[in-house]
């Protein structure tokens, strides 16, 4: 079985949720994992007008959102789904791992969605956070997919890099940059997989990327007939 995974940092449909839902539609994804997701109410929207089910961060009266989804396409289903908030964040900007059980017709595997923080030290301790979390999982295939805010030669893309694979690594052609959309500079957005799953084909972009948000998404065929 082929799935195709997106990762797209939406930025909270600033420029317009009806683009990011005509993108995504071109790519036909079975997951999509979101981040900058915005007000519960658009992404509530968003995932309706493309007929996907949800799992987003639990509704808190204290605390900042993590603004990190997961959206599966039918056939395949959502289970069990929680979001880990990374610890030592800053309260302004909170971050996170939204991740969720994907049920499919040959068996399940985990899909994570995450967005580390803009400093380096910060973003060093949630990588290792991310990379412990990631660990405690069972044997079944893991797919983490998020918006880094690092390239790939930093210290914390290739640390995550030595413990999970890098997609584009293994099959993209050229830089894969994604950032900024318009004139994209910089490899800043990242799917990652573990366990039993064979690298496809993976790209950036899709027709009307480059203005549906200020990063492009990452898109990654994967076999999972190993599950």
């Amino acid at each position: 079985m082929t799935v195709r995974v997106v990762s797209y940092n939406v930025r909270a449909f600033r420029d317009g949720r009806d683009r990011v839902a005509a993108v995504v539609r071109e790519l036909s994804p079975d997951v999509l994992l979101l981040q900058e997701t915005g007000a519960r109410w658009q992404l509530r929207r968003f995932a309706a007008s493309l007929g996907m089910g949800v799992a987003r961060d639990p509704w808190t009266p204290f605390r900042r959102r993590v603004k990190n989804a997961v959206l599966v396409a039918g056939p395949s289903r959502l289970g069990a789904a929680r979001l880990v908030r990374f610890s030592r964040a800053t309260r302004r900007y909170p971050r996170g791992a939204l991740m969720a059980q994907v049920h499919t017709n040959v068996g399940l595997f985990w899909a994570i969605s995450v967005h580390l923080g803009l400093d380096g030290d910060e973003r060093a301790r949630q990588v290792e956070e991310l990379g412990r979390l990631v660990g405690t999982l069972d044997d079944r295939a893991v797919v983490v997919g998020g918006d880094l805010n690092v390239t790939p030669d930093r210290p914390s893309a290739d640390r995550l890099a030595a413990t999970l694979r890098d997609v584009w690594r293994e099959a993209g052609i050229g830089e894969g940059a994604t950032f900024p959309a318009a004139g994209p500079a910089a490899r800043i957005d990242y799917v990652f997989v573990r366990g039993p799953v064979q690298i496809r084909r993976v790209s950036v972009g899709g027709p009307g990327a480059e203005t549906a948000s200020d990063h492009l998404p990452v898109s990654a065929d994967l076999a999972l007939d190993g599950l």
